[in-house]
């Protein structure tokens, strides 16, 4: 006896059927271009550490880059369609949703939130048309759960400000255009737009990484970087204006992180559907059906925790705590997913040519940044029980 294998995981529960027309359009727009344009080749990028900058355009054209964002040239779709765009690049490689993350959640939302008009209508349509890429400096190399601490500096000098520190792990970093730059002030964290080419700023690539190979992770360095004050993000004061950004970010991980998981099992029952052991198929062993079983109720349940999130943040009714949730749980089960995705390849699974172990490389960096395990359950533990335990 022979049965047919799923060929999405996500068939099981028929999780389509909880999208709209559009929405479903929007994500199957997405996975052909990345069909076409990203997976001939991604092997080869992630071996060779190489990111497909010109790309950029191809993406702006696409209508991915601040898809969510009203006007200046954006897609202004909803947060669902967001949500499945991001599932859709990450199913191809966590490295183009980060830059479509970074570029779009980080980068426009924190000048689209909180900057001038003057500073929308200058930065906006270049880079939702992927002419131009940002950056969002906020990280430092003592300072990543905790921003507060952070000691870059902006002081005043007459009607200028000069900018000295580091950022570190910073997305695109060493290819933007714009970096978005978070620095203490006497009045407070502030925010500032320092276009490349601005004397006393630089960039070094961060090399030997083992994870988001195809990807650009940078250092930015600022001495003595003197910016006018319309370099200012004039809304922006205190850590309120980050961490909204970051909350963006973190939404569009966590409906991305189920695409790693999804192209993972696929790979999984493909290759267990066709790999002969002991006279049949290993795909018809119980062992194997378990991981495989186990992994697509996980999988699911994931998924359907992402739309319901992306439902509520459509109706502005979303939490932070709520965001983390989601962060929290679904980078934990795409990882466990693409770990065990890799068992059901056994030797093969180390080659490139199949997607788990990669995948399962590129997550270990997704599970750290925009919040670790730990700061997303210290905020949904004070959530639970109304006592903060961050100290």
């Amino acid at each position: 006896m022979s049965g047919t294998p799923l060929k999405d995981p996500l068939d099981l529960l028929d999780i389509a059927s909880v999208l709209t027309d559009e929405e479903r359009e929007i994500q199957a727009t997405v996975a052909k271009f990345l069909a076409d344009r990203v997976r001939p080749h991604i092997g080869e990028w992630f071996e060779n550490a190489h990111f497909a900058r010109e790309l950029a355009p191809e993406l702006g054209k696409l209508g991915v880059l601040g898809m969510h964002l009203e006007g200046y040239g954006c897609a202004g779709t909803n947060a669902v369609s967001y949500g499945l765009a991001c599932l859709e690049l990450e199913a191809a490689d966590s490295g183009f949703r980060s830059f479509v993350s970074v570029q779009g959640s980080l980068s426009m939302f924190s000048i689209w939130k909180w900057g001038s008009e003057e500073q929308k209508q200058e930065w906006l349509p270049r880079l939702a048309a992927g002419e131009a890429i940002g950056c969002f400096g906020l990280t430092e190399p003592d300072f990543g759960s905790n921003p507060s601490g952070m000691r870059t500096k902006a002081v005043r000098d007459g009607d200028d400000w000069i900018l000295n520190g580091s950022k570190m792990w910073i997305t695109n970093g060493g290819i933007a255009d714009v970096a978005t730059v978070w620095a203490q002030t006497e009045d407070g964290v502030r925010g500032f737009l320092v276009p490349r080419g601005t004397p006393g700023f630089t960039t070094q690539d961060i090399k030997q990484k083992m994870s988001l190979r195809a990807s650009i992770t940078s250092e930015l360095y600022f001495d003595q970087v003197r910016l006018p004050d319309s370099a200012r993000l004039p809304l922006a004061q205190g850590l309120r204006g980050p961490l909204s950004c970051l909350n963006e970010a973190r939404f569009g991980i966590l409906f991305g992180v189920l695409g790693a998981a999804r192209d993972s099992l696929q790979a999984a029952i493909g290759y267990a559907d066709s790999r002969v052991q002991f006279g049949k198929p290993i795909s018809a062993f119980q062992l194997t059906q378990k991981k495989l079983t186990d992994m697509t109720v996980s999988l699911g349940g994931a998924a359907l925790l992402a739309v319901h999130l992306g439902r509520l943040k459509d109706q502005h009714r979303i939490r932070p705590e709520q965001i983390s949730v989601g962060k929290l749980n679904n980078v934990r089960e795409a990882i466990a997913i693409a770990r065990e995705c890799r068992t059901v390849l056994g030797a093969n699974g180390v080659s490139l040519e199949y997607s788990p172990l990669r995948h399962a490389n590129n997550l270990e960096s997704v599970r750290t940044y925009e919040g670790t395990d730990e700061m997303h359950t210290l905020v949904v533990g004070q959530a639970v029980t109304g006592y903060p335990a961050f100290r």
